[in-house]
């Protein structure tokens, strides 16, 4: 289980040096076996809230628990040996680095070809094609995304979070990683799945969604509470109007 203890978030202004509060005293607890996903209008602190779980960011203020173990100050590294696994919007590449060197990387020991294929195959993708191919600009932005999904899946992630899986692929590839997800969520084998999306069709596969705008929670519940309310009359990015909690940052 994740819990989050108001939580607050400051970045400085270089133009007045005053500090501006992008996560504004946020507390949010994520139970186990869920697959949750974030949503609201761009620059309510979405992307930020899903770094400063991973440990890219450190908050101003509040505490972070995982399992029940206070991980505020604990760096990204310490917290992906306890399980948390991050997928970036846009993935790293590594030139030199093989496909399977990354997947044996993340599981944190040798695997066997099979092995690392297993976890190919797992995202759909042809193991034979990918297994030996570099991490470099070879591979397209949805073959990126999958390789990074099947490297979190080797890491057997308490919690996986992925932040705007769909950003810069295709419709092609985006379709294929709906499905990935679609399959996660059916086996839940890799416990809680944390996902920053405004897609419909992730929000579609939710246990749970959650609405931040202006860097504070104004919606949290199950899938078919919530969804409803946000594609009724209109789109997810207005939703800070229609809470009435300010503008964007």
């Amino acid at each position: 289980m994740l819990e989050l203890k108001d939580i607050s978030f400051e970045v400085s202004e270089e133009a007045d040096s005053k500090e501006k509060e992008i996560i504004k005293d946020l507390s949010l607890t994520l139970d186990d076996g869920k697959f949750i996903v974030i949503t609201g209008p761009n620059g309510g602190g979405k992307s930020t809230l899903a770094r400063i779980i991973a440990g890219i960011y450190a908050p101003t203020s509040g505490e972070i628990y995982f399992d029940g173990v206070d991980i505020t100050d604990k760096s990204i590294t310490e917290r992906a040996r306890m399980g948390i696994g991050y997928g970036f919007q846009q993935p790293v590449r590594f030139k030199g680095i093989t496909v399977q060197d990354l997947i044996c990387l993340a599981a944190g020991k040798k695997l066997s070809v099979s092995e690392a294929c297993a976890y190919l195959s797992e995202v759909g993708l042809c193991a034979k094609d990918y297994i030996d191919r570099e991490v470099n600009g070879s591979l397209s932005g949805g073959e990126l995304k999958r390789v990074e999904i099947a490297t979190v899946l080797a890491k057997g992630s308490k919690l996986s979070i992925f932040d705007e899986p769909e950003a810069g692929i295709d419709l092609w590839s985006f379709q294929n990683l709906i499905q990935v997800f679609e399959k996660m969520q059916e086996s839940n084998h890799q416990g809680s799945i944390l996902i920053i999306s405004h897609q419909e069709r992730i929000l579609n596969i939710a246990d749970e969604i959650i609405v931040i705008a202006d860097g504070k929670i104004v919606k949290k519940g199950e899938k078919e509470e919530i969804l409803p309310s946000l594609i009724s009359t209109e789109s997810v990015a207005n939703v800070c109007d229609k809470y009435n909690v300010g503008g964007k940052m």
